[in-house]
Parts: C-alpha cells; structure tokens; sequence
C-alpha cells in the first residue's frame, strides 16, 4: 500500500506539472509553470520578477528532471514515476535533488522574502501548481504542514514537506497532504 501511496502522489504531480497536459513533461511545461507562479504571485508578464521565477523553473528542468529523462528533452509519466520512486530508497540522492527543488520553490513561495510562507503565500504558490484544487485544499495542506500551529511554513517544515510528499512512503507524514488533501482519502 506504501508504493500506491508513493505511486499516486508522484502520479499527481506530474499531471500537475505536465501544463501542456500532452503526457510529456519538456521545458516548455516548465516555463509554463514559470508562467503559472509569476502570475498567482501578482507578478506582471513580461516582468523581470516573472523571468526570474520562469528561470527558476527552467533550471528545475534542467538540473533535476532532464537528468531522470536522461537528457532527452521530454520524460513521459511512467519514466517520470519510475525515475522517482528510486528517490524513496536513496534518502541522501533525495535530499539532494528533491531537497534542491523544494528551496527553488521556497525561494519563489516566500514572495516578502521572510524566510517563511503564509497562507496568502502559501495559496498562490499551491494554486499555481493545482489550479483545480482550489482554496479550501490549500487551506487543508497549510494546516498540515504547519507542524508546530505558528500560522507560517518554516524553511524547514516548507522544504520537509516537498521531500516527503515526492519520496515518502508513509501515509502518515505532513507532506502527504501536500497537494492539498490525502491521496488515500481521495480515492
């Protein structure tokens, strides 16, 4: 049950990420997510803040999943899920590269540059990656992943909570919810 747990939430993510929704995920999904995050954040198109985040994301692309596709310029989804599920067995590759993405992400969530994500934050950020979930959903992954109730996400409990929801086998983790509600609950 633990791999269909894994299973279906690498799964989500990259219906989520797959913005093109053409069962390939390439560089230009990643821009469009980019795209996604500027705007969910306020940032203006064409903007140079809009750039950097589009950069951010590109650099994802490249750095973390062109490699898992082997360099080829598009991964499908059961490439994508095998290559991920390896990172649950490997916690020092996970941290690495998992850990790596979750502070690109944190670095474009924490908009006031805080060093934390609030909920307003935190809304923006979840909403441009599951723009079909809608508010109530992020509001159950906050409260979630606000392990210690102090109404922000930490680096620690942010960044946490992205390794755990892309490598971690127990239903029971914070970062479970982090597509904003629980994938065994869902069903």
């Amino acid at each position: 049950m633990n791999d269909d747990l894994l299973t279906t939430k690498i799964a989500l993510g990259f219906d989520h990420l797959d913005a093109d929704g053409d069962g390939r995920l390439t560089e230009h999904d990643h821009v469009l997510c980019g795209r996604a995050s500027a705007r969910a954040l306020g940032h203006e198109p064409g903007s140079a803040a809009e750039q950097a985040i589009i950069d951010a994301y590109v650099t994802i692309w490249r750095d973390l999943h062109q490699p898992h596709a082997g360099g080829a310029d598009e991964i499908g989804r059961d490439d994508f899920i095998a290559s991920t599920l390896t990172l649950a067995d490997d916690p020092r590759a996970a941290a690495a590269t998992v850990g790596r993405l979750a502070e690109v992400f944190l670095s474009i969530a924490d908009a006031d540059g805080d060093g934390t994500v609030d909920p307003e934050e935190f809304y923006a950020f979840h909403h441009s990656h599951f723009p079909r979930l809608g508010r109530d959903r992020a509001d159950a992954a906050f409260r979630h992943l606000d392990s210690n109730g102090d109404g922000v996400l930490s680096r620690e409990e942010f960044v946490g909570a992205i390794v755990e929801y892309w490598t971690s086998r127990d239903p029971e983790v914070p970062g479970t919810w982090w597509a904003g509600e629980h994938p065994l609950r869902a069903r």
